[in-house]
């Protein structure tokens, strides 16, 4: 058996090879995800920028759904509303992990990955504040550009070819992880303007039901679907945003697992539901949101109003510099060492590439400029410009390093004894290195019969003939 690893971990070292393995395999969904969220904005913004865009508007508005229940709702929003409430769920599933088995359940590994990710969020608040302050613009936006979106920043990722080594990868996603954590509470207490105490009420009795059910370890979709979209309909009439059931019902899954599961039950549903949220949810949720006008005149507004200049310069200066200077603060003060092979221009592009805020973003920026729909084009407009910009600029400072990356990760995945165990997690065990001595004295008997071979050759090819 493998020995484990050495404690404590340095900042951005190697993982644990469980911790590994299920980053590697959310992170896998994930970039799927994110080339399809690729996809489906450049989509919208080609059918919202083309002769057919009088075709989008109508079907974004175009409205079903039971109207006796509160819920004759449009496309659009049964996207923000209903969609994205999966993406929420899945966010509830994972946070709930990192907090019971991630690195979020150590209050000192955790301590630097939530730091960094609060400074990430509190710098482009507070750059939104200044830029839209100076100019007299409103500050209705200032959590726009707060979020990060691990799916896009990984459909970047995939369509530059850059693979990052497995601790750089973990440490972004924990940092979407707390984002989403904090995005969750700003919509919870931001963005609540008026409550519905009967339907409030209906929905946390509807959650008090989903929890016993999985106390008593009731299974079966039927049960749980059903119950989910009532939780989700009653939420969605108490003025509170439907979103937040998703979160709920996420974070009430056992993530931790009993003697003889290979898999805990909120591993099990993250893997079957996140498919559908990063395949399915987030995709259409873009196609329906990211549809805006890119006309000269627009672009002019998007460079000269504040709130939107606020919102570009949150995700590129702000995100970058939170980050990164969150994350040197809580190593300089909690006296952590940076892993040898990496360096902190590493942390500074992967920074960068947080400020990729799409999704989130969207969602936020339809909350705060409701009453104002031409405000709203231009916050998504410079939601889209500023992650775009993020990305071009993460995409440079990861090139510089890719070399060292792809060697780092050549070393992560190497198996020379191919028992199915990267040769990194077994150096602290006998057995690897007995195996790995039967290996090279195969490998030195062969190149001395190679050798004998040769050598017979030449002094052939030297006799007379």
């Amino acid at each position: 058996m493998a020995a484990p690893t050495p404690t404590p971990r340095k900042f951005l070292g190697l993982l644990s090879l469980p911790e590994r393995n299920f980053v590697a395999d959310a992170l896998r969904t994930e970039t799927v995800g994110g080339i399809l969220l690729l996809a489906a904005a450049i989509a919208a913004l080609l059918w919202a920028n083309t002769p057919l865009a009088p075709s989008y508007q109508a079907v974004s508005d175009f409205h079903l759904g039971p109207a006796a229940l509160g819920l004759d709702l449009s496309i659009q929003h049964w996207a923000a509303d209903g969609l994205l409430a999966i993406f929420f769920f899945v966010a509830g599933i994972e946070l709930k992990r990192e907090l019971v088995a991630g690195d979020l359940r150590d209050p000192k590994a955790a301590a630097l990955p939530v730091i960094a990710a609060v400074c990430g969020m509190a710098a482009p608040a507070l750059t939104y504040v200044l830029v839209s302050s100076l100019g007299g613009g409103s500050l209705a936006g200032w959590a726009v550009p707060t979020a990060t979106d691990i799916a896009f920043a990984l459909g970047v990722l995939a369509v530059i070819g850059t693979s990052l080594p497995s601790a750089i990868r973990a440490f972004l996603l924990t940092l979407a992880v707390v984002d989403d954590l904090f995005a969750i509470l700003i919509i919870a207490f931001f963005f609540t303007s008026s409550l519905n105490f009967a339907a409030l009420g209906g929905a946390l009795a509807g959650l008090l039901v989903f929890w016993l059910l999985l106390r008593k370890g009731v299974r079966g979709w039927y049960v749980y679907v059903p119950l989910a979209l009532v939780i989700w309909g009653l939420m969605y009439n108490s003025g509170v945003h439907a979103t937040i059931a998703g979160v709920a019902m996420g974070l009430m899954l056992r993530c931790t697992r009993r003697e003889g599961e290979e898999h805990s039950p909120g591993e099990r549903i993250e893997h079957l539901v996140r498919p559908v949220s990063a395949g399915f949810a987030v995709p259409m949720f873009a196609l329906f949101s990211a549809g805006v006008s890119v006309s000269g005149d627009a672009l002019h507004a998007v460079f000269t109003r504040p709130e939107t200049l606020g919102v570009i310069l949150g995700l590129v200066v702000g995100k970058t510099f939170g980050i990164f200077g969150g994350t040197w603060l809580a190593a300089r003060f909690t006296k952590a060492e940076l892993n040898e092979d990496l360096a902190w221009p590493d942390v500074l592009a992967v920074s960068s590439l947080a400020g990729i805020g799409f999704t989130v973003s969207l969602l936020i920026g339809e909350l705060a400029f409701a009453g104002d729909p031409e405000m709203t084009d231009e916050i998504k407009a410079a939601v889209l410009l500023g992650s775009l910009t993020a990305a071009l600029l993460a995409c440079v400072l990861l090139k510089l390093r890719v070399r060292k990356y792809q060697a780092l990760c050549a070393a992560e995945d190497l198996d020379e004894d191919q028992d199915g165990i990267p040769d990194v997690y077994e150096k602290g065990n006998p057995e690897y290195h007995l195996r790995m001595a039967e290996i090279h004295e195969k490998k030195a008997a062969e190149h001395r019969r190679m050798a004998e071979a040769a050598s017979a050759s030449r002094a052939d090819g030297d006799s007379p003939a």
